[in-house]
């Protein structure tokens, strides 16, 4: 299973932006699909998942600005970003846990992280 991510990139506060991770591979289904972050000199932080049904869950910090969904066909999360503040600056990584293949399950899966920048 491998993840890309796209959809990064320079915007001013107040902007959007929206990112695209495809996870490719014999897949069959995939369970919770999300989106972290890191800033500089801090840890990694979780930013929203959902899960297959498309129940989603997100960090205080970004509710009621952020959007996570999927489109299961096609083995995609996307995260829509509103209102983004100078603070929301960080690597975005995609992340899938549980994913079903024709070789069995496998676990734990990361994109290559791509970086959202906010100008302020």
């Amino acid at each position: 299973v491998q993840l890309q991510a796209s959809g990064g990139g320079l915007v001013q506060a107040g902007g959007s932006l929206r990112l695209s991770c495809a996870a490719s591979g014999s897949i069959f289904s995939i369970n919770v699909m999300g989106w972290y972050r890191q800033a500089p000199g801090k840890q990694r932080e979780l930013v929203a998942t959902i899960n297959s049904s498309g129940r989603s869950n997100y960090a205080d910090s970004v509710k009621g600005r952020f959007t996570i969904s999927r489109d299961n066909a096609k083995n995609t999360v996307y995260l829509q970003m509103n209102s983004l503040k100078p603070e929301d600056t960080a690597v975005y990584y995609c992340n899938v846990d549980r994913v079903a293949t024709q070789y069995g399950y496998e676990y734990e899966h990361w994109g290559q992280g791509t970086l959202v920048t906010v100008s302020s």
